[in-house]
């Protein structure tokens, strides 16, 4: 081992050594039990930032410890094609160059974009390679690959063959920015201050005018009726009758329908079915005409009259001042109403009628809603179900088509030569039917189309392969809380549907990684951190550990360059009590131990009771409190305490048995840790003497055989006089640096005491026996007295302490003889109150004895 811990002298090295012996690859392990989850596909949009890391620590670190407990363990690995933020960003890349879409044409285009792919594809791999994830390389997998491509286009063909997917004029989520479709998940709203307008529209038959109140008058130009209840007594009679569109002077009806609330506005709302999902639905009912003014670049259409070619916020003020300048606008409200974004370009979305592919998607969520609720699929934390029921419970037929050219391309023919439209799970060049030249359908899916075949399409479906048959469905998968609706939903349809079984057992919903001031980290926020930046400066162990070290399942994590020291400084305690242990070792130590001290066995009760705790934990994948135990553990109870009483014992004449326990410790807790921070315990392991094998291929540790409890205790005592005797030392001026004991009581605590309390407490020799003018230890079944310098200055320290005591002691006692408040007072009160008269009557006793 090098002098100093450098992680950089190291880490690079380790991986490459992992890789090369194919340690990631799946082994026939001991517990003749298979364990397998695949890696959720990071976008190929630039690099991972610390909050990608989190959601590669937790399944690394529950992958390396189900390997050690004799799994056949797979992890793997992908990346996905991300076709709306991938497009974005080559079109950025463009544009600096001065070129655009139209300029290099699709073939083109999509050369540029595996161009991307394979420059930060393979960025996003080093990265996690740096991170020391255990994923199996040898079976990467990208969403666009051959055989995910072969996956997609079965899936689609599939679905629709059985009449699940179709093509329709349908209200979706239009983003102008973007240019293309989106999800109802890919909209972000926030609060936004605005106007209600309240706009006149007059009676054909001149008798008046009903008010509407709208919060988007550019849409007006699209009205094909107003709507009112059907018990709003204001409009009865009125159903059917018609009223002049303004600014356009088309003649629309009154519709009656339930939609309306009575209480909002006047009671009467525009329709608008090509602008909004609502007014879509009740011109369904009403059979109204769809009448789309606006083009996909948010401008407005020749529909749109003297309006045509005015982006929507301009046609808007025109619009607003046209009814105003005609006197129909009655008034005019300020307004708070949530708006929607797109969660990429920020650009306002526009709902909007268009031509899109759909998948029905009611009968599809049903088996899918039932597997959670049967407990086939369990989400941990169990509150995240609630997510994923809102969801599926309400979900609307999902628009998969998006107007883009990066993407798997819809496998929809046409020809113009019949008119027939042809599904093939081929691609074709003439039509089956009459011959002729077809042209494929110029959309491509969403991305979430191919991310939700991932769990099976990695392993080779429609192919029943080895892996699909060996390791699907996988057993658990990790990923965070804001994508349950965009894909562990759509994962769990597609695995129940076509490959027969839900895509995994267990879903680990873990929390998000937040910068110093709360937000999430994130590409789009600029806040990320490159995780190779942080391990370059305090190594990958560091970086793991501050990413789950005490966070419970499903919370967030503050990143700091604070705690990140922190965790560096925990990988430096470690490695300096590693080299203490090695050095300890150089001379022989003892393989067979039996000759134990009390501190010995103190040390191995307490790593039988770590190995339980850990063991625990990590089965309930919480891996979290696994690190903090690890964390307390090796800093605390053994670098403090065993290490301190080790130097001890190494001076004595059982020093081989002492370096034989130090070793059989370190190597139970390199193992046990070695999941969640790998690099720092293979370098320390493959120093260790007689380290067998490759660290991460060892079996975890199990409890060893023997009592230890009498040796816990006793020890546990011993730590206690320490602790009282460094404390006296802080707190008491009056007694000297080095001071003489003396020691009287149990005889096993008091001899352990002569062995161990001069070098951990630095103190003189402890002599038997009782001394005058002392201060007193006493604890249980042991009294210490340690000699003053300054016998006045700690009887009036005492004399005070006494009176206090005194004191507390006859207010709780009053309590008590007041009936009153023996009758009224919670119990939980009435037995606080009794344990201070224990507690202060035992302090009187002992204070009352020092003063002699």
């Amino acid at each position: 081992m090098d002098k100093t811990y450098n992680p950089q002298s190291f880490e690079s090295r380790i991986y490459k050594r992992w890789v090369d012996n194919g340690c990631f690859e799946p082994k026939q392990g001991k517990a003749k039990k298979k364990f397998s989850i695949v890696q959720p596909p990071p976008n190929i949009t630039g690099q991972l930032h610390v909050g990608h890391s989190m959601n590669v620590t937790i399944p690394d670190a529950i992958v390396r410890y189900k390997r050690m407990k004799g799994y056949e363990t797979l992890w793997l690995p992908g990346i996905d094609h991300a076709s709306i933020a991938t497009e974005m960003k080559v079109v950025e890349a463009m544009r600096d160059e001065g070129v655009s879409k139209a300029d290099v044409g699709r073939d083109g285009f999509l050369a540029r974009a595996w161009d991307w792919k394979n420059k930060y594809g393979n960025r996003i791999v080093e990265q996690l390679k740096y991170m020391g994830v255990s994923l199996d390389w040898s079976r990467m997998a990208f969403t666009m690959d051959d055989r995910c491509s072969k996956a997609v286009r079965e899936v689609f063909v599939s679905l629709y063959e059985q009449g699940y997917i179709y093509r329709g004029d349908r209200i979706i989520n239009w983003c102008p920015g973007c240019k293309t479709a989106i999800s109802d998940v890919e909209v972000d709203y926030t609060a936004e201050p605005s106007h209600l307008w309240h706009i006149k529209y007059p009676f054909k038959d001149g008798s008046g005018y009903v008010t509407v109140a709208t919060t988007r008058p550019e849409t007006l130009l699209g009205d094909t009726a107003v709507a009112v209840s059907p018990k709003d007594k204001r409009y009865a009679g009125m159903e059917g009758k018609l009223l002049i569109l303004p600014l356009v002077g088309r003649e629309i009806p009154i519709v009656y329908d339930e939609y309306v609330e009575a209480d909002f506005g006047t009671g009467a709302v525009k329709i608008t079915p090509a602008h909004d999902p609502n007014d879509f639905e009740v011109g369904l009912r009403h059979n109204l005409e769809v009448i789309r003014v606006m083009n996909d670049d948010g401008t407005m259409n020749e529909k749109a009259g003297a309006y045509c070619g005015m982006p929507r916020d301009k046609a808007r003020a025109a619009v607003v001042a046209d009814l105003q300048a005609q006197g129909l606008m009655d008034k005019i409200e300020d307004y708070t109403h949530n708006v929607g974004h797109c969660s990429r370009c920020k650009q306002t979305v526009e709902p909007i009628v268009s031509k899109q592919w759909f998948v029905k998607m009611k009968e599809l969520a049903a088996p899918a809603i039932d597997a959670v609720k049967t407990g086939k699929i369990k989400f941990i934390p169990k509150r995240f179900e609630k997510s994923y029921f809102n969801w599926m419970n309400n979900i609307r037929d999902w628009c998969i088509s998006r107007q883009l050219w990066w993407g798997h391309r819809i496998p929809v023919y046409y020809c113009d030569g019949c008119g027939k439209e042809i599904v093939s799970r081929e691609d074709i060049t003439t039509c089956p039917h009459c011959g002729g030249a077809v042209r494929q359908d110029e959309d491509v899916l969403d991305t979430w189309f191919s991310s939700a075949l991932w769990p099976f399409s990695t392993m080779g479906w429609p192919e029943q392969t080895d892996d699909l048959k060996k390791y699907y469905p996988t057993d658990l998968l990790v990923t965070a809380y804001d994508i349950i609706t965009f894909w562990v939903s759509r994962m769990i349809f597609a695995g129940i549907k076509f490959a027969g079984e839900v895509p995994f057992k267990e879903v680990y919903i873990h929390g998000l990684v937040r910068d110093g001031m709360g937000r999430k980290m994130s590409k789009s926020t600029g806040n990320g951190v490159d995780p190779i930046e942080v391990i370059q400066t305090a190594g990958a162990d560091a970086l793991r550990f501050s990413l789950v070290n005490g966070i419970a399942r499903g919370g967030d994590v503050c990143f700091s360059n604070t705690s990140l020291t922190a965790y560096r400084n925990f990988m430096n305690k470690l490695y300096n009590a590693a080299k203490f242990v090695i050095g300890a070792c150089q001379n022989g130590y003892a393989k067979n131990l039996k000759a134990l001290t009390a501190a010995d066995g103190w040390v191995i009760g307490r790593i039988n009771d770590l190995i339980a705790a850990v063991n625990h934990s990590m089965n309930r994948y919480d891996v979290g409190h696994a690190a903090q135990l690890l964390y307390d553990f090796i800093w605390d109870e053994f670098c403090d305490w065993y290490i301190e009483f080790a130097k001890v014992q190494l001076k004595g004449e059982n020093a081989l048995n002492t370096a034989g326990v130090l070793r059989y410790s370190l190597d139970a807790l390199l193992k046990l840790v070695h999941p969640v921070i790998p690099f720092i315990t293979t370098e320390i392991y493959d120093s260790l003497p007689d380290s067998d094998g490759e660290l991460m291929l060892c079996d975890f540790p199990k409890k060893r055989r023997g009592e230890y409890d009498g040796a816990v205790k006793l020890t546990e005592r011993l730590k206690d006089c320490v602790r009282a005797v460094r404390n006296l030392k802080q707190t008491n001026a009056a007694v000297a640096k080095s001071p003489e004991v003396y020691c009287d009581g149990d005889k096993e605590l008091c001899e352990l005491i002569r062995v161990y309390l001069p070098t951990l407490a630095k103190t003189e020799q402890v002599k038997d026996g009782r001394a005058d003018n002392c201060a007193l230890i006493a604890l249980d079944g042991i009294k210490l007295y340690i000699p003053l310098a300054d016998t006045q200055k700690e009887r009036e320290r005492l004399e005070k302490e006494l009176e206090k005591c005194k004191s507390e002691l006859a207010l709780a006692q009053s309590k008590l003889n007041n009936a009153g408040f023996c009758q009224k007072a919670p119990q939980k009160l009435i037995d606080a109150e009794r344990e201070k008269v224990a507690n202060y009557t035992e302090r009187i006793n002992v204070l009352t004895e020092k003063l002699g």
